[in-house]
């Protein structure tokens, strides 16, 4: 027989939530369905998400989850930001990744290499009114993303930025923009400098808002940059961290991504499941067919090793522990099988599956930016062979 003190040292499952954990979970789930899920096909059709939703984004603490209680934040986890992300995209993911940048991107830098001036300033706003973007991506640098043009010349007291930035989630309706230029050209990537730039500054702009297939209600735009002055207590960490700063933010962005997907995977699965048991041809419901049961049975597999990969990676970067392999893991794994999970969603349902009259077409829509964004799969399997061989 085990004695007391083994029990109660031993691992809890990775799926098993403390009760604070539970609850918050719980909370967020209703929120997502009883406030979002009327909105989300109107959301969609529209290409806006609805500021009323970002501002009980704010009430509900959901975009200042590890903000400090001294700066008005909830004092919580990255794994409650991982679960927030994951059960809003269960009802929409673009609610899902407006989260996520916030949290596990902006915030985050923030957190870590902000200034204690920076943060006195910034957060209060990031966690009670200001949305956060990161901008990073160029025209002729995505994966590729220290080859960037954007410039950014000394004036001592003070940087002047010029450039384009593509693709920047949440563009629309920041206040903030976590953006990186090169400080130093010669350098390379050591020149690479991150700017906290306020949606206010002279010579930014906010540009061409794209027209998506998928995650439509979430604005994704390009930045111009015409002599943007930006202060010099505005750079983030050190002139030349930019590249640090990118690499290591990404890295538990990508968690939150495989949240996404996991999210979605799940709408995917629950819709189909609903609709087996409903739709009935030769007689009796679809779900009692054996070629949809195996159907059924994959997906959920499937879904729950993701689950295990990116609870587990989120779980190593709250305890201090190397997460990046993982990371790249849970990210690359989670997005190829919600890919499969929101396809196969689609064939449970049949021919009504691509109307629009039924969820699982905008899922399969939302789903494909996840093999590409924050990261790329080919990007994700590079991290981890690296890993393997040691370079």
């Amino acid at each position: 027989m085990p004695t007391a003190e083994r029990v109660s040292a031993t691992p809890l499952p990775l799926t098993a939530l403390s009760e604070e954990e539970k609850l918050f979970q719980s909370t967020v789930r209703r929120f997502a369905r009883e406030q979002i899920r009327p909105y989300v096909r109107e959301m969609d059709e529209a290409g806006v998400f609805r500021k009323d939703l970002i501002s009980q984004f704010f009430e509900m603490g959901l975009m200042g989850i590890e903000i400090p209680e001294e700066y008005g934040g909830q004092g919580g986890t990255f794994f409650q930001a991982v679960l927030a992300v994951e059960e809003l995209s269960a009802v929409d993911p673009s609610a899902g990744v407006i989260v996520d940048v916030q949290n596990t991107l902006c915030i985050n830098a923030l957190m870590r290499w902000g200034a204690p001036e920076q943060k006195s300033r910034y957060f209060p706003a990031l966690a009670s009114k200001m949305v956060g973007a990161y901008a990073l991506s160029e025209a002729g640098s995505g994966s590729d993303a220290f080859a960037m043009s954007s410039r950014a010349q000394d004036r001592g007291d003070h940087f002047l930025l010029n450039g384009r930035k593509l693709w920047i989630t949440n563009a629309a309706e920041a206040g903030l923009y976590l953006l990186f230029a090169n400080a130093r050209p010669e350098a390379g990537y050591k020149g690479v400098t991150a700017f906290l730039i306020e949606r206010d500054f002279a010579g930014f702009q906010v540009g061409k808002k794209e027209d998506k297939l998928g995650i439509r209600a979430s604005s994704t735009c390009e930045l111009i940059l015409d002599n943007c002055r930006v202060p010099r207590e505005n750079v983030l960490g050190e002139v030349g961290m930019g590249y640090k700063i990118a690499i290591e933010t990404l890295n538990e962005g990508r968690i939150a991504i495989g949240a996404q997907m996991i999210g979605l995977a799940r709408g995917a699965l629950e819709h189909a499941t609903s609709y087996a048991k409903e739709r009935k041809q030769f007689g009796k419901a679809i779900g009692e067919f054996q070629g949809v049961q195996f159907e059924l049975a994959r997906m959920a597999t499937e879904l729950e090793a993701a689950r295990l990969l990116v609870y587990n990676a989120a779980r190593l970067r709250d305890a201090g522990l190397p997460f990046q392999t993982e990371a790249a893991m849970a990210k690359y794994f989670s997005s190829e099988m919600a890919e499969k999970a929101a396809s196969k969603a689609i064939e449970v349902h049949g021919g009504v599956g691509i109307t629009k009259d039924y969820p699982v077409e905008k899922l399969y829509r939302d789903v494909k930016i996840g093999r590409i964004y924050e990261g790329t799969s080919n990007i994700q399997l590079l991290t981890i062979a690296k890993k393997l061989l040691g370079k």
